[in-house]
């Protein structure tokens, strides 16, 4: 029987008991008390109602003696009324869409592998969430009857048979264990409030493990400590353990411990640091070596040879290779060791006569070259099968001593002396260590030159110059002062060393000036002349010693090509190494002043 409260269009559920229907076969809605019932009431319409509060954990038994069974879906929590309803659900919502688990996001399984998921990852969420519902949830069940005034209380764990049904259909409300279901005597309506605060006692004292396992037909894990693997009855007690026992492994220790452990944990921390530390810098050290034999190879200081033996070693290559007849070994063989023995340059590589070449050109030719001004006579030196790839310093040198051998105003101090050759030139330059010039670059180089093929720069030409007494220093324009990294004060400092007064002057002029030096990182060259276009712009003339002599020899034919001038010539655009030293010879020394 129901008692319906308000108009027959919202009508409410007050209380349901027991009813026996017409149609026992019907399945009886489930909702809580005040939920309304969808739909107008009549006394035909009776049996077939169904409250709209059916996913609440209480019975609204209108037809049947024994519960219904409502389902709930172990994924979403949507409940349904029957077994067929909840494989369309299952079918509709989770295995033709994406099944999603609720507590990580776990996705693009079946069904059953997220089942099993859940009662495997998530077991206590799961479980803490059931026993929260069934220790709230109370079901009320009584009874109106006119003629019998006794009011029958009957209160139930709601949730258990839910989850139960859930997980299976099959079971029914009487075959549960009797400790899930709590029946009290029937007391008149006055004893209700007491019957109540009796159930709730009881409750408390219920054991929730013992709940667990009746409800769920699951085997309940008591927690486990996971460092000595103790196991404790619940949480809490587990808790306790873990901060009394484990303290030491915890981030916050507790105060008055003994941290022996801790000291040991810093003790270890302190070596595996000083281990990584030591293994860094053995590894930076390891790397330092490499970086600096890398260095050494590349300037020629990794002893593996000097000039000899690298001359020796590309003969017998192209021997091998068959670009050098044998015969042509041997003679070139016994030419190096004359060269040796007396300290003078074979001339081999020496291309002469090249500044009256370029003076008779631009007096003819160069129509648009405004000025030019050339240095007094030098002899190119190009490098050979013995200083090929470092012997651009000791080349230059060659350059530039030709040059001062042909100026009478150095006859002096360089009376009787020839061009020498490469390992001539080294053994000067540490003579002129020996006497005290440059200790410094002389540390740098291990004060040793001879048998190696160390490169020479701006320093040592002028610790040699210096030596023979030549009047020389060192320019070092040692950073850009133009657009794009250019340096036209390297230029301007060019031509104002090559002349003084531009106005007035011939177009060629063949000055008394020696060659200039010119070093940045890399590479060497001399300098022999400077071109001042009609568009006012400057223009070096240089010689390069990676040039080979086949190419400087065209430059004295007759007819000059232009093409043949353009390996002098370097705009100001050309050069853009980042730094630049010159050698500018000015004179003759005294003996006091060297």
């Amino acid at each position: 029987r129901v008692k319906v409260v308000g108009d027959e269009h919202a009508p409410v559920c007050v209380r349901s008991s027991r009813w026996q229907p017409r149609n026992p076969k019907r399945q009886p809605c489930v909702g809580l008390r005040g939920d309304r019932i969808s739909g107008p009431v009549s006394e035909e319409r009776l049996p077939q109602l169904t409250c709209s509060g059916a996913a609440h954990h209480c019975f609204c038994q209108l037809q049947s003696t024994t519960p219904c069974t409502m389902l709930s879906c172990d994924i979403c929590g949507e409940t349904v009324t029957s077994e067929p309803d909840m494989k369309s659900h299952l079918l509709i919502v989770h295995m033709e869409n994406e099944v999603i688990c609720p507590f990580c996001k776990l996705s693009g399984v079946n069904y059953e592998e997220m089942y099993f998921h859940i009662e495997t990852a998530h077991f206590e969420q799961n479980e803490l969430g059931r026993n929260f519902e069934r220790i709230n949830a109370v079901q009320y069940e009584s009874s109106d009857n006119k003629k019998d005034t006794t009011l029958q209380c009957r209160m139930e764990v709601n949730s258990s048979v839910h989850s139960a049904c859930a997980s299976n259909p099959k079971i029914s409300v009487s075959g549960l264990p009797k400790d899930v279901t709590l029946k009290h005597k029937d007391v008149n309506s006055g004893n209700l409030t007491k019957s109540k605060k009796s159930l709730k006692s009881k409750e408390k004292q219920c054991d929730l493990s013992e709940i667990k396992g009746s409800m769920y037909g699951t085997t309940y894990s008591p927690p486990e400590c996971p460092f000595c693997g103790k196991i404790e009855d619940c949480s809490k007690d587990m808790e306790t353990h873990v901060k009394t026992k484990h303290a030491n492994l915890l981030d916050t220790p507790l105060e008055g411990m003994d941290r022996v452990q801790c000291s040991s944990d810093l003790e270890l921390a302190h070596q595996l640091q000083q281990e990584e530390d030591r293994k860094r810098r053995s590894e930076e050290s390891r790397q330092e070596m490499e970086d600096f034999q890398k260095l050494q190879r590349q300037y020629g200081l990794d002893n593996s040879g000097g000039y000899k033996q690298q001359q020796l070693r590309n003969m017998e290559i192209e021997v091998n290779r068959g670009r050098m007849h044998p015969f042509e070994f041997h003679r070139r063989k016994a030419d190096l060791m004359e060269s040796l023995a007396i300290g003078i340059d074979d001339g081999k590589t020496k291309t002469s006569g090249i500044i009256e070449a370029l003076c008779r050109y631009y007096q003819s030719a160069a129509t648009d070259v405004r000025r030019v001004w050339l240095s007094t006579v030098v002899d190119h030196f190009h490098s050979s099968f013995g200083d090929k790839g470092w012997g651009c310093g000791y080349r230059n040198f060659q350059m530039l001593l030709s040059s001062l051998l042909q100026n009478e105003a150095f006859d002096d101090c360089l009376k009787g002396m020839s061009v020498p050759c490469i390992p001539k030139i080294q053994a000067m330059i540490e003579e002129a260590w020996k006497e005290g010039f440059d200790p410094q670059g002389a540390s740098q180089l291990n004060n040793r030159l001879q048998g190696t093929k160390a490169w020479i720069g701006a320093c040592e030409i002028y610790t040699l110059l210096t030596s023979l007494r030549v009047k020389c220093h060192i320019i070092d324009f040692h950073k850009s002062t133009g657009p794009l990294g250019t340096h036209p004060r390297l230029f301007e400092w060019i031509l104002n060393y090559y002349s003084s007064e531009r106005e007035g002057s011939p177009k060629v002029v063949c000055t008394s000036k020696p060659p200039i030096y010119l070093q940045h990182q890399g590479h060497s060259r001399t300098i022999v002349g400077i071109e001042e276009r009609k568009n006012r712009t400057l223009c070096l003339l240089i010689f390069d010693p990676g040039c080979p002599s086949r190419e400087m020899e065209k430059l004295l034919k007759q007819d000059i090509e232009a093409s043949n001038i353009r390996q002098l010539r370097k705009f100001v655009g050309n050069l853009k190494h980042k730094q630049y030293q010159i050698v500018a010879v000015e004179g003759v020394l005294s003996a006091e002043e060297k």
